[in-house]
């Protein structure tokens, strides 16, 4: 019969220390806050449900998020480069999408993209929902919310529930691709 000595070899290191999982989702809905993809409200109502409850539904707390984490330094240097290297130089014109320009002044506060002609954009396309997605001008800056959509919608190759846009941003519902302007 062994007796467990207490090994530091034999001890397991992967166990995430008490609270661990709290804090990385009230982390990621703070975030989320500071990027202006939750309002006050919401953010407040989350963070009630993620340090209060007994138990978490993380997927319904931080799932519909997609924050940008931002990369600098060497590492966004070396990632320009590939980018470069694999994608041949194109002129504006070749491209497929078709442009969204989004008002950046906040004079119009939401906008409803979708199939409906009661929509404020509307995208001809059988793959987009009526109802697709829902643009908020939040804080300076355009945010998406999917409104839970048949085919879901992707932002640089990404499918998202809500995320922050900015120019240049390839969206894609059904198979209508749109730049953001």
């Amino acid at each position: 019969m062994r007796l467990d000595t207490g090994a530091v070899w034999r001890e397991n290191r992967i166990v995430a220390r008490s609270g661990a999982s709290r804090r990385q989702i009230a982390q990621t809905l703070t975030t989320a806050y500071g990027e202006g993809l939750l309002s006050e409200d919401t953010f407040l109502h989350r963070l009630d449900q993620a340090l209060g409850a007994g138990q978490i539904d993380a997927r319904g707390l931080v799932g519909d998020l997609m924050t940008r984490t931002p990369v600098g330094g060497l590492r966004a240097r070396l990632l320009a480069l590939i980018d470069r290297i694999r994608e041949p130089p194109t002129s504006e014109l070749d491209d497929p999408a078709d442009l969204l320009a989004l008002d950046w002044t906040g004079a119009v506060p939401e906008l409803i993209v979708g199939r409906s002609h009661r929509c404020d954009v509307v995208i001809d396309d059988p793959g987009v929902s009526r109802r697709h997605l829902r643009l908020v001008f939040r804080d300076g800056s355009w945010v998406l919310q999917d409104l839970e959509s048949t085919n879901g919608t992707t932002v640089n190759g990404v499918c998202v529930g809500r995320c922050q846009l900015r120019p240049g941003d390839q969206l894609m519902l059904g198979t209508a691709c749109l730049r953001v302007d």
